[in-house]
């Protein structure tokens, strides 16, 4: 017959044995994010605390993201109030006004953000601003926000120095909490000038992006491999020779067709040089704005193409690599099959591999094959300081990783 235990007797057989028992670390999360604010410094504490260090389940973890978004949303809904009030951003010396409108009715899932970049470029203030006036008027979707930023320099690369990364980074955030934007719909395009930018920016934040549709710009030194896992279409005046303009869409357009006929599973795209059209097409490529909205964000896509721009990056999609490090042409290439980690390509010895159980499950030993053939095996454990250190540097609440593993590869000289 057996005999019940009363739970005082038991917890100090556990303690004499050198058993110990763990506190619920979604318990401890749910205290300690009801002190305060989830500020960006207390994201920071939130890392260094001991049940951080707690190994969650994958239900935990999907528990915890929607604790810690909860937390950081109403933080931001009150640090970011004053900037979408005045319908401008600043960061350090630089301001950008924006202005957006709202069109159709809100999807249960959230609005799509359609970014919308104006031309100008190496001109007077007021010619941009004319510019900016103008963008406002081209384009309207069905449903969604149709937001254009002024740029906040007057240069002929307006839309692609760094300072363009973080400011639409912050409006992704803002539309996020004010508008309930969903951050797997959003969208990037600019005619001319802005045009421009798209070449640019696509290619190297494309893991924020569903979609972009870049019309009548030059891509300078910009490549398209990035651009793997998001809907890219192109709009060219057939006539529009300035800069080469027209030939460059066209070799873009057998780029990327060369990128799909090697990897059929990316590079959807689109390209289309407007018959009799020169710089101004007519507004015949607003058929881009309902093509780009068939389009939702890959956020954790099997496969991984990225190639630094001379902006660099710290992440892209779940690689990360240290930017101090990082330089223009920087290469890699990584795969997810069959529960298996392959990396093809590596221009860096070091890379943090940021991993979610939507990318692949994490509650088996994750195998990991180098360039060079060899593979090596890591436990990994799912932690709210990873989410915690991943919040903290993208607001992207379908983005956060809740475990990580640094590789030191093999790296050819």
């Amino acid at each position: 017959m057996h005999r019940l235990i009363p739970l005082a007797l038991l917890f100090q057989h556990l303690v004499l044995s050198g058993t110990t028992l763990q506190a619920d670390p979604l318990k401890s999360l749910e205290q300690w994010l009801a002190a305060t604010p989830l500020s960006d410094e207390r994201l920071r504490e939130l890392a260094t605390q001991d049940f951080a260090a707690e190994p969650l389940t994958a239900p935990q973890a999907a528990a915890a993201t929607e604790m810690l978004w909860k937390s950081r949303s109403e933080f931001l809904r009150s640090d970011r109030k004053a900037e979408l009030d005045a319908r401008e951003l600043v960061i350090g010396d630089l301001k950008m006004p924006f202005w957006y409108r709202s069109f159709g009715a809100a999807p249960a899932e959230g609005r799509r953000l359609f970014i919308s970049m104006h031309g100008g470029g190496g001109a007077p203030a007021a010619v941009n601003d004319q510019q900016y006036e103008n963008q406002k008027r081209l384009y309207q979707p069905e449903e969604g926000i149709y937001l254009v930023p002024r740029a906040a320099t007057n240069t002929w690369d307006l839309w692609h120095q760094g300072h363009i990364d973080q400011f639409f980074d912050r409006l992704i955030t803002d539309l996020m909490i004010f508008e309930n934007v969903n951050p797997d719909r959003v969208y990037f395009m600019g005619y001319s000038a802005g045009g421009d930018g798209v070449y640019q920016l696509a290619p190297r934040m494309a893991d924020r992006l569903a979609a972009a549709a870049m019309m009548a710009g030059h891509p300078n030194e910009s490549r398209p491999e990035g651009l793997r896992n998001i809907g890219f279409t192109i709009h060219m005046g057939a006539l529009d020779a300035a800069f080469n303009r027209n030939s460059v869409a066209a070799d873009w357009g057998r780029r990327l067709k060369t990128l799909q006929e090697t990897d059929p599973e990316g590079y959807k795209h689109s390209v289309t040089l407007h018959e009799g059209k020169g710089h101004w097409m007519n507004l015949e490529d607003r058929v881009a704005v309902p093509w780009m909205s068939a389009f939702t964000r890959q956020s954790w896509p099997a496969k991984v193409v990225w190639v630094q721009d001379d902006v660099v990056h710290q992440r892209f999609y779940w690689l990360q690599v240290d930017p101090q490090a990082a330089k223009a042409g920087d290469q890699i290439t990584a795969e997810v099959k069959a529960g298996k980690i392959r990396i093809s390509v590596c221009s860096k010895a070091d890379l943090t591999l940021l991993l979610n159980d939507r990318l692949l499950s994490l509650d088996s030993p994750i195998s990991v094959e180098f360039p060079d053939g060899s593979t090596q095996s890591f436990t990994v454990q799912r932690k709210l300081a990873v989410m915690a250190t991943g919040l903290l540097e993208r607001n992207d609440p379908v983005g956060v990783p809740t475990a990580s593993i640094t590789l030191a590869v093999p790296v050819r000289q």
